[in-house]
C-alpha cells in the first residue's frame, strides 16, 4: 500500500482512562513539531477497554486532524494492538510507543534522527551504556534485562535491548514480516525476525522509566513464559539449519 503520510505513530491502550488527559497534553506539544518535518498520523488502538478508555480518547481527541481511533470489542493483547495499528498507519515510517510516559513522546525526534539511510528500524535501548533505568521496578527490570541477556546470546550481542516498544520501523518492515505473537512478546518478535531477514538495525540509547499514572498490565509469568519458548524456538532452528546471518549498525 502507498504511504499517505511521511509518519504514523502508533500506541496501544488498554484500560487507561486515568492517563487520557496526560496523552493529549503530551502529544498536543510532540505533534506539531513532527508535523513541521512531515505529514503526521496518529493511531490510538484500545485492545478492549474494561474501562472508559475508549469514550475518553473519543472525547480528547475530536476535532483533531490526522487522528484515527480503532477499538477491539474485547482485549485481544498487546501484540494484536499493535497488528492492528499497523493494518491501520498508513505512513512511511511507523513509530510505535507506550501510552504511559515509560519514554517521553518529546523523545520521537531524536529517534527519528537515527534513522539514517541503510537502517531499517531504531529501537530504544536502556540497556545500552548511554541508556539508563529510573525508578523502575525491580521485576521488570530483570525480566527485560534478562531476557534481551539471553537474546543477545542468541541473535546478536551487539543489540543491548529487545523488549522496548519505543521504535521507529520503515513501512516495509511491518508489511514483510511476519508475527505471531498475541501478548507482550510482539515487540521482541518483531525485532528478532527483522534482524534475521537482514534488516538493519540502530539503538537509541533511551531512559527507562517508571509509568506515571495507571498501573501495568504485565502478567510476568505468561510473559517470561512466552520469551523462553521463542528463545527455543530460536535455539532449536539455529542448531538445525545454519549459523544466523545478520546485517545491523549501531548507533554512535
Amino acid at each position: 500500500m502507498m504511504a499517505a503520510y511521511d509518519l504514523s505513530l502508533v500506541i496501544p491502550c488498554f484500560n487507561e482512562a486515568e492517563g487520557v488527559a496526560q496523552l493529549r497534553e503530551r502529544l498536543a506539544a510532540v505533534l506539531p513539531r513532527l508535523r513541521a518535518n512531515g505529514s503526521t498520523q496518529l493511531v490510538l488502538v484500545d485492545d478492549g477497554s474494561t474501562d472508559a478508555t475508549f469514550a475518553l480518547l473519543e472525547s480528547a481527541f475530536a476535532g483533531w486532524d490526522d487522528v484515527l481511533l480503532v477499538q477491539h470489542e474485547q482485549n485481544r493483547g498487546l501484540g494484536e494492538a499493535l497488528r492492528t495499528g499497523f493494518a491501520h498507519a498508513q505512513g512511511a515510517l511507523i513509530v510505535t510507543t507506550d501510552s504511559d510516559s515509560t519514554y517521553p513522546f518529546d523523545e520521537i525526534p531524536a529517534l527519528l534522527t537515527l534513522l539514517r539511510p541503510g537502517v531499517d528500524v531504531v529501537t530504544a535501548s536502556p540497556y545500552h551504556p548511554g541508556g539508563g533505568l529510573e525508578n523502575v521496578p525491580r521485576y521488570r527490570i530483570v525480566l527485560s534485562k534478562g531476557a534481551s541477556t539471553l537474546y543477545r546470546l542468541l541473535v546478536d550481542g551487539r543489540i543491548h535491548t529487545y523488549t522496548a516498544m519505543f521504535r521507529v520501523y520503515r513501512r516495509e518492515v511491518v508489511e514483510q514480516v511476519p508475527t505471531v505473537s498475541t501478548g507482550y512478546l510482539m515487540v521482541a518478535e518483531l525485532l528478532v525476525k527483522a534482524m534475521l531477514a537482514g534488516y538493519q538495525v540502530a539503538e537509541y540509547p533511551a531512559v527507562l522509566r517508571v509509568r506515571r499514572y495507571g498501573t501495568s498490565k504485565a502478567k510476568i509469568i505468561r510473559i517470561l513464559r512466552s520469551h523462553l519458548q521463542f528463545m527455543a524456538s530460536l535455539l532449536l532452528t539455529r542448531l538445525s539449519r545454519r549459523p544466523l546471518r545478520l546485517r545491523h549498525e549501531r548507533a554512535h
